[in-house]
């Protein structure tokens, strides 16, 4: 490759160097030891040297000089290497060889030889060829990539040693490179890191041995910063199968920023390209830079911190110093500008932040220059305010580029201000030259649209306030209504000092009083502010109303989920009980689902929220709120995979960790809570406070962000420690957070408490201690208030790698599973399989091969071989309105009682599977009817015992039978009756199940005295039915025929006591005239006189384990499946 000319002295040069090629103008020369031969001693330990060096000391086996006559100094212009031999270090463009190397050699002498002739000066001879060689430098870089980076030169190298080391397509970019060590155990190994689109990668040549790393971004599951034994801070990347440690960067920070940043883009891009929003200058992956990524870090914490739209770019950031007139002094900050805003920060956290619309701005202007306001300029708002900021470096082009980016902003959307108006909070800010005239009615409710319709706006504007709603009669307590009087108060004097507008100073007492919950008068309006959905309802007059227009009418699947939603969002407020705030919520959340298709409707959470909006604020007002929350405020959190609620649950689990470490230790899977927690950040603790309560928390998120959800969820948890440690499961955590929040009450509030319906405790518990949401939220402040939006954005950055990586490994599952399914089995239609109008639980059905293979994997009641059988009749029994598939919930109902279902009912499916419709004259295993009775009737029914004792089993029969038909529902349809060929498979399944069983002796011992009583049974009712009497009691008759029994037995057992012969007894059931027949209560009577049987029915089952199982043998199963189905085929096909 070309070389930028550095001078060499060939003084001593020439023993480490032999001449091969050599004119009047340039020399081509051969390192001793490398080439032909290796030379003499000399040569040998030059080449020895240069294959133990350090990989970065390794100097290139060939070179070309520019000799300049009369001149000792020489100019290396060009260097190759030879790839035979030792190992290469110094790489080429064109590759390692020595071909290479005589390619420069023949250029020089092709282009320059002749031309330098006609120089009579030696420096002009050497500004010359220095000249054409940087020119083919620069020609050689095929992109202008490297001239992005801040030494080209150096960046050029590497990446030609990238390309050679690695052997990448041309498509992988380098990003960037750094010198480090890589950890092998406790031994590093000193080379270069190089970080591309795709893949990082790492190389070493050190003491002859050659070290060559390549990770993909994509197989990155967590990316840390850790600490061992030797060293204090190192870089910890993991996979799937190892970890690897890389240390000694000269500036760590920068290094973790880029790798975060290039696994983010990676996977983010990989998993879903249409469900994320890339800058820009991200999309096109070979043209990303250094410089990109930094930008796009900064970018995220500008919008983060500032809560603004996701398409703002950050354009500068500078020191400086605003002037509050609150502390009458200049405080030190940062300016913040970007395409549609001016935001400013104090360096001291939380003293003060300001955000400027420039839809708010009427003038940027210079102020004179002096020694106590040096710089300074003067941002002018519409609400008649300015802000003076001092100490501006470069003040001239930043107020150029204001100027001219004002200048845009008033172009695309002309505002005017309108003085007259109060300047009430409540009062409208804006007024819009655009806005087209004409009222639009939707429902029952009007929207009004004209420029000079603010009085009937405030008329007809739909707001469902609390206050229109509360019931006749329930009037606040004087107390709370005094309480609601001081804070608007409060808030009334906040605004004359601090602005009342969106671009109000907002200092840590705004906070204060934000955390004592806003007035309900101002509540809506505040919202707007805090959030900045007053500026985008400025900017978009008549916007929300077309999207009404055109949404409003049109079925489709998210219509049809909003429609089954509207009525469950908060069902107990009044509001919502009637058809006008229902409408005004159909409407928000079609639109919504309109104007972003990509979120659509998310059932999780946004039905409850927005009904929380319309309470407060009017219906477009109530839109654009949603609109901050999805689209800014909660990132990722409403989009089909819900990624962002799941990374801020890894967040919250870290916070856990750290905050509150005995809670962690305790509940060492602390996934479980944040399963529970999960519902706490998707509704904003709507969905399980008190709504009083919870929209005193919507305050503080509006404000505060996503950071106050985290730490009232850090309070909460904190409250509620001590029970949390004792709780024995799961569920029983649950069960303390639910009451805990339950009881979480607002005494301010000035109107009546509306119950929570999402409790989950009854009333007989002992009550739970009531808690004030003021005192809970001034807690999470105190305690767990110091986390910072810088901290909890790079730890969402972290946690995104390991989120998205999960989601990366299921789609991958998903589509091994599906190639599995379309090449390795039939192909079935799958048009009747997914329904998705019906209801969740019944939108996916199989049909009885997928049964039988589920059945067999999940199934607790294990037959072998005759499993399958088992899984048919099942099959048929579930498939009521036989079409040949069933639905998931049916299955999932079948599985409940056989795991979970007392014994009787567990009888009664195992009764029902082998009497029609399960069981079918054409079953496989039921084709002959019994020829002879399944056990001999003739066996008494008096056992002994191991011990000498007797058991009546006549009496326990008796009265067990009197119980269950006294206890039989009425209203329950009677079960038909089972015949003997069903009995005779009945029994099977049962002689099946117990198979292997550790108590298999005494469980085929008890069944087998449990035949012999049913047997009997059922001939007492054949000759019943044979002696002419229709009626169903037939034992009555029979003992009236027969010598008197004991008025003791019951008449069932009739037969036992009439002396009749053993062979008459045993005559074959097709030889008498009745019909041999046993009832469901017959046979649950009988298996109750054995406790072997009942343990066995009674015994707890896990069907987790079970389910852990079945994911691992499912494709066991179906190459097993697979194989039997080839086998028949294999059969015919042979002669």
């Amino acid at each position: 490759m070309w070389l930028k000319p550095e001078e060499v002295l060939l003084k001593n040069a020439l023993k480490l160097w032999v001449t091969q090629k050599s004119s009047c103008y340039f020399i081509l020369q051969r390192r001793r030891g490398h080439g032909e031969g290796g030379g003499r001693l000399t040569g040998r330990l030059v080449g020895a040297l240069d294959a133990v060096l350090d990989s970065n000391a390794r100097v290139a086996p060939f070179r070309i000089l520019l000799q300049v006559p009369g001149s000792q100094v020489y100019s290396p212009i060009a260097c190759g290497e030879l790839l035979s031999g030792s190992d290469v270090y110094w790489a080429v463009a064109t590759g390692a060889t020595l071909e290479e190397i005589n390619q420069h050699w023949d250029w020089l002498e092709q282009n320059l030889l002749h031309t330098l002739s006609v120089f009579d000066n030696k420096d002009d001879i050497a500004s010359f060829v220095k000249g054409k060689v940087k020119a083919l430098i620069a020609e050689e870089t095929s992109s202008r990539l490297a001239e992005q980076e801040e030494e080209p030169e150096k960046f050029r190298e590497a990446l030609v040693k990238f390309e050679a080391r690695f052997n990448f397509p041309e498509a992988e970019k380098l990003i960037t490179y750094y010198s480090c060590c890589c950890w092998k155990g406790r031994v590093p190994r000193q080379g270069w890191l190089y970080l591309s689109i795709n893949h990082l990668c790492f190389y070493s040549f050190f003491l002859g041995k050659e070290l060559k790393l390549v990770v993909p971004w994509v197989d990155v599951q967590r990316l840390e910063r850790t600490s061992n034994v030797f060293l204090t801070d190192t870089i910890r990347i993991t996979t799937q199968n190892k970890e690897r440690d890389f240390s000694m960067f000269l500036n760590l920070d920068e290094v973790f920023k880029i790798m975060e940043q290039l696994a983010d883009v990676t996977l983010r891009r990989l998993l879903d390209n249409e469900g994320f929003d890339l800058d820009p200058g991200l999309q096109e992956p070979s043209q990303i830079t250094k410089r990109d990524l930094e930008a796009r870090a900064q970018n995220e914490f500008f919008r983060a911190f500032f809560r603004l739209p996701r398409r703002e770019k950050l354009h500068a950031v500078l020191d400086c110093s605003l002037w509050t007139p609150f502390s009458r002094c200049h405080t030190a900050g940062q300016m913040f500008t970007s395409d549609s805003y001016i935001c400013f920060a104090s360096k001291e956290a939380g003293c003060c932040k300001v955000i400027l619309p420039l839809r708010e701005v009427v003038s940027i202007e210079k102020m004179e220059d002096t020694s106590l306001l040096p710089n300074p300029i003067i941002v002018s708002i519409r609400s008649k305010m300015a802000f003076q900021f001092i100490d501006l470096r470069d003040r001239d082009s930043l107020v150029e580029g204001l100027l001219a980016r004002l200048k845009l902003v008033h172009a695309d959307h002309p505002v005017h201000y309108d003085t007259t108006v109060d300047e009430d909070l409540t009062s409208p800010v804006f007024h819009s030259t655009s806005l087209c005239s004409g009222n639009h009615r939707f429902g029952g409710l009007e929207m009004v649209s004209s420029q000079n319709s603010e009085e009937k706006e405030k008329e007809t504007s739909p707001r469902l306030h609390p206050e229109a709603f509360r019931p006749s009669g329930s009037q606040s307590p004087d107390s709370r209504l005094s309480r609601e009087q001081i804070k608007v108060s409060l808030w009334n004097d906040h605004f004359a000092e601090y602005g009342r507008t969106v671009c109000m100073f907002r200092t840590e007492k705004i906070r204060k009083l934000v955390a004592m919950g806003i007035p309900e008068s101002l509540r809506g309006r505040l919202w707007l502010l805090f959030s900045d959905a007053v500026t985008d309802l400025a900017a978009h007059p008549g916007y929300y109303g077309n999207l009404v227009e055109e949404s409003m009418g049109k079925c489709c699947l998210v219509t049809e989920e909003i429609e089954r939603d509207l009525h469950r969002s908060l069902p107990e407020h009044p509001a919502f009980q009637n058809e006008t705030g229902i409408a005004a919520l159909r409407r928000v959340l079609t639109a919504y689902a309109h104007r972003n298709p990509k979120i659509g409707y998310c059932q999780q959470s946004m039905n409850i929220l927005t009904s929380v909006l319309l309470l407060y604020a009017k219906e477009e007002e109530a839109f654009w709120l949603l609109v901050a929350v999805c689209e800014r405020m909660l990132p990722d959190y409403f989009n089909q995979r819900v990624i962002g609620a799941q990374v801020d649950q890894s967040v919250f689990e870290e916070l856990i960790k750290e905050q509150l470490p005995e809670l962690a230790e305790h509940m060492h899977d602390l996934s479980a809570l944040a399963s529970i927690s999960l519902s706490w950040f998707l509704t904003l603790f709507l969905s399980i406070m008190p709504l009083e309560s919870a929209v005193n928390v919507v305050d503080c998120f509006f404000y505060d962000g996503i950071k106050a959800i985290f730490q009232l969820g850090l309070a909460v948890l904190e409250a509620t420690a001590e029970d949390l440690c004792s709780s024995k499961d799961d569920s029983q955590a649950l069960m303390v957070l639910s009451r805990f929040l339950d009881h979480v009450k607002n005494e301010d509030s000035p109107g009546p408490p509306i119950g929570s319906h999402h409790a989950f405790f009854s009333d007989d518990q002992e009550p739970c201690p009531v808690t004030d949401i003021a005192d809970l939220i001034r807690d999470s402040y105190e305690k767990f208030g110091d986390q910072s939006v810088a901290q909890i954005e790079h730890m969402r950055c972290r946690h995104r790698i390991r989120v998205l990586q999960g989601h990366e490994d299921t789609t991958k599952q998903n589509v091994r599973e599906h190639m599995m399914s379309c090449y390795w089995e039939q192909p079935r239609p799958m048009a009747p399989r997914h329904d998705p109008s019906r209801p969740y639980a019944e939108q996916y059905r199989i049909d009885a091969q997928q049964f039988a293979r589920l059945f067999q994997l999940v199934s607790p009641w294990t037959c072998g071989a005759h499993t399958e059988i088992l899984a048919e009749r099942t099959f048929r029994l579930l498939d009521e309105n036989m079409d040949h598939l069933i639905e998931f919930k049916a299955f999932v109902s079948c599985l409940d009682i056989m795991y979970n279902g007392e014994m009787n009912e567990k009888i009664k499916l195992l009764y029902r599977l082998h009497i029609p419709p399960a069981l079918t004259e054409n079953d496989r295993e039921s084709q002959s009817p019994l020829k002879n009775p399944l056990l001999s009737t003739s066996r008494p029914l008096v056992f002994g015992k191991s011990n000498g004792d007797t058991i009546d089993y006549q009496k326990q029969l008796k009265q067990m039978i009197k119980d269950l038909a006294k206890e039989k529902d009425k209203t329950e349809k009677e079960l038909p009756k089972m015949s003997q060929r069903e009995f005779i498979q009945f029994c099977k399944t049962l002689y099946s199940m117990f198979h292997k069983d550790p108590e298999e002796n005494d469980l085929y011992q008890a069944i087998a005295t449990v035949t012999t009583l049913l047997l009997q049974i059922g001939e007492v009712g054949q000759r019943g039915s044979s002696s002419g009497s229709g009626s169903q009691e037939g034992g009555e008759e029979l003992q009236a025929s027969a010598p008197s029994p004991s008025s003791e037995q019951d008449l069932v057992f009739a037969e036992a006591d009439t002396g009749q012969s053993p062979q008459e007894s045993q005559a074959f059931p097709e030889e008498a005239q009745g019909d041999w027949t046993v009832s469901l209560e017959h046979i649950l009577a009988s298996l109750l006189t054995e406790q072997s049987l009942v343990n066995f029915f009674e015994k707890p089952l896990d069907i987790k384990s079970k389910l852990e199982n079945a994911k691992l043998n499912q494709y066991s199963l179906k190459t097993c499946e697979m194989s039997r189905q080839s086998q028949p085929e294999l059969k015919l096909s042979s002669p």
